[in-house]
């Protein structure tokens, strides 16, 4: 059974940092593109940052750049997300998603996680 579970999440100031941690079970992480997505309350869902190893694919939101550093342990199978610099427009419930192709980029068919918490505040 696919499982993606995150952790991580919690209340921290601006300026402040979290490192968000996803499991994965079911499958071997490695073969697959990687990427976290967020919604804010009111707004829609959007991707955060997402990895394909096979030719080195790495996108990121704007105004996350230079912020935000997504990465993978294949041993763990375990991917993350490192947040510096926190901003409250960071404020959202994040989710680790993986394409159900192998290889495969983010097209809409894929494996979501629950998401954890963030919340950045003063």
């Amino acid at each position: 059974q696919v499982q993606l579970v995150e952790s991580g999440g919690g209340l921290v100031q601006p300026g402040g940092s979290l490192r968000l941690s996803c499991v994965a079970s079911g499958f071997t992480l490695d073969n697959y593109a990687i990427g976290w997505f967020r919604q804010a309350p009111g707004k829609k869902r959007e991707g955060v940052s997402c990895f394909r190893s096979s030719d080195d694919s790495l996108d990121y939101l704007d105004s996350v750049k230079g912020r935000f550093a997504i990465s993978r342990d294949n041993a763990k199978n375990t991917m993350y997300l490192q947040m510096n610099s926190l901003k409250p427009e960071d404020t959202a419930v994040y989710y680790c998603v993986v394409p159900k192709t192998p290889g495969s980029w983010y097209v809409g068919d894929d494996y979501w996680g629950r998401g954890t918490q963030v919340t950045v505040s003063s």
